[in-house]
């Protein structure tokens, strides 16, 4: 089951370094999660990847959102919202779609940026 979830969201996360409005940081985590679980091998080979490697390793870590991430986070959010307000999504929808995005960017914009920083004499 954890082996079947992994690829799945890894399929999620691929289709979502193709498309804007699909987020893929958090189907990465959801890929290391699944792989920790059911393959150590796939997860090790995630986590040795140069590019998605230390995005999982900082939010494992740290619970972090790198810069980057959070600026693309906040816009696909805005245009996801914006695009269902151009194709003319109703009232209740619009209303919905705020209140998760919303709560989605407050989280995303509440976890810190990288690890934190250390003291003087550590």
């Amino acid at each position: 089951m954890w082996l079947v979830l992994g690829y799945g969201a890894l399929g999620a996360g691929a289709l979502g370094v193709a498309t804007p409005l699909l987020p893929t940081t958090p189907f990465l985590i959801l890929v290391a999660f699944a792989f920790a679980r059911s393959s150590p091998r796939l997860e090790r080979r995630l986590l040795d990847h140069p590019r998605f490697g230390p995005v999982i390793e900082n939010w494992r870590r740290h619970g972090a959102i790198g810069r980057r991430a959070k600026f693309w986070s906040a816009a696909a959010m805005a245009a996801t919202f914006g695009v269902s307000a151009l194709v003319g999504a109703g009232p209740n929808v619009l209303l919905v779609q705020a209140v998760v995005l919303g709560g989605a960017a407050l989280f995303v914009f509440s976890r810190p940026s990288g690890p934190p920083a250390m003291r003087k004499g550590d």
